[in-house]
Formats: C-alpha cells, sequence, structure tokens
C-alpha cells in the first residue's frame, strides 16, 4: 500500500491540478498535467510544467526555494477513482508552510530586503521568475524568510543579454511595488517607507511593454475565455487589514 496519499486538491484547471500530499517524509506539493477540451491545453501544460522542472533544477540547493522532490511514492499517489499519472506528466516538490504575501498577518522588518536578495540570488544563477506581480507567489514562511513559489513562467538564460536584462528588470520593478505598496504611508518601517514610499518606481522594461500591450491581453483571452480559467491574481485590498511588523530576522539560519 502507498503511503503517500493526496491530502487536498489546491487548484484544478484545463492545464491540470495542484495538489497537496501527505506521507511519511511529510508534505509534499504535486502538479499534475492535465489538458482540458481545448486543442493544444495538454501541449502547453507540458511546456509550463517542464519550464518549472528545468527552473527549479537550476535552483537546487538555493534556499527560499522549493526543491524538487525524487519520492517514488509521492509520484505514484492516486486520487480514488483515479489512474495513477504518468511520470512525464507530474512534477513534485517540496511543501512551503506560511502564508501568502497578501493574507500574511505578520512581516519582520527586513523582509522586503530578504526579498530582494532572494530575487538577486535567482538571477544569479541566470533565472527570471516572470510572475512576481503575484502577491500569492511571494510565501511568508513559518520562519518569516521570503519564499517563492510557481515557476511555470520562469525562465533560464545562459546568456546576460538584453532579454535577461530585461526580465531581471522586470523581476525587481514588481519586489520594488510590493516593498512600496507595504510600507508607504505609515504601513511599515520608517526607514523602508522613506526611502520607497515615493515616486513611481522602475519603468516596465521592454518586454514587460510588449507583454502588457500585445501578450497579456491574448493570454487573458485564451485562459478566462476559451479555458474559462484564471490564473487568480489576488491582492491584498487597499484598505487591508496591514500586517503588523515585527522584529528582524537577520540572516537566513540564523536566529532572531
Amino acid at each position: 500500500m502507498n503511503e503517500w496519499q493526496v491530502a487536498e486538491v489546491l487548484k484544478a484547471d484545463s492545464f491540470g491540478c495542484v495538489e497537496r500530499l501527505e506521507g511519511p517524509g511529510g508534505s509534499l506539493i504535486r502538479r499534475v498535467v492535465g489538458g482540458g477540451r481545448i486543442p493544444g491545453s495538454n501541449f502547453v501544460a507540458r511546456r509550463l510544467l517542464n519550464r518549472e522542472r528545468r527552473t527549479l533544477e537550476a535552483l537546487d540547493g538555493l534556499e527560499g526555494v522549493p526543491q524538487l522532490a525524487h519520492e517514488p511514492g509521492a509520484c505514484a499517489a492516486i486520487r480514488a477513482g483515479d489512474a495513477p499519472p504518468r511520470a512525464a506528466d507530474i512534477l513534485v516538490r517540496g511543501f512551503v508552510r506560511g502564508a501568502p504575501l497578501h493574507q500574511a498577518e505578520e512581516l519582520a522588518e527586513d523582509f522586503f530586503d530578504h526579498l530582494d536578495a532572494l530575487v538577486h540570488a535567482l538571477h544569479e544563477r541566470g533565472v527570471c521568475h516572470n510572475d512576481l506581480h503575484k502577491e500569492q507567489n511571494i510565501v511568508v514562511g513559518e520562519d518569516a524568510f521570503p519564499h517563492l513559489i510557481d515557476f511555470q513562467l520562469s525562465s533560464v538564460h545562459r546568456g546576460r543579454g538584453w532579454l535577461f536584462a530585461s526580465r531581471v528588470r522586470d523581476d525587481l520593478r514588481h519586489v520594488q511595488k510590493h516593498r512600496r505598496r507595504y510600507t508607504r504611508d505609515g504601513r511599515g518601517p520608517h526607514s523602508a517607507s522613506a526611502e520607497f514610499g515615493k515616486g513611481h518606481g522602475m519603468r516596465r522594461g521592454g518586454v514587460a511593454l510588449v507583454w502588457r500591450k500585445s501578450g497579456k491581453p491574448l493570454y487573458n483571452f485564451v485562459t478566462r475565455k476559451l479555458l474559462r480559467t484564471s490564473d487568480g491574481e489576488e491582492r491584498r485590498p487597499s484598505s487591508g487589514p496591514w500586517p503588523s511588523w515585527v522584529a528582524a530576522r537577520g540572516q537566513r539560519g540564523e536566529r532572531a
């Protein structure tokens, strides 16, 4: 009998599903490809899964990023009435305990400093997240440090050309936007709000401008109209409630 069981389906759409598994090693997350009725949706789902796998392989060992899990039992776990998924159609990774940014009740005073450092660490490995405008992709871990999830739209770059530079800029711009939103108007530590609370921040890079004008409208049409799904851009309301601030955590691996 397989000791790994599907404990919860976190998300299900035309591209497949995301499940939380429970077993002897604790909790894991499994993404399973599953195309819908729209022709080509299965192909797109596999491309997204393989993109995430490639990225997590490039980020192996980096703290703050889920690690790929090679657990046969988790791969073979099934829901009642379902057949085991094909190995090529699944990705199993570590489970990050915590709350997405828009649901966090507390933030450490140096949270956004650590988030900025984590994104820079991705870039040092040639990886761009490309989806950091979503607050749910930034998890405030139980350790109070930032963690990043959902690398389906990420990119791994061998070179450091204009495309990489543009995507780097947009990753950092989104971090700056989150920092400014959470610290301005007296919401956060004075030092953070004084530095980032004014102005409009970094401008969009060329790739982001093209995406906003042409790519995103097409993406929204395909996902929301044809596939009848949504990428769920959840965001903390402007009216709050806003998180309270606790003491800075210092370096990862050290106790505050």
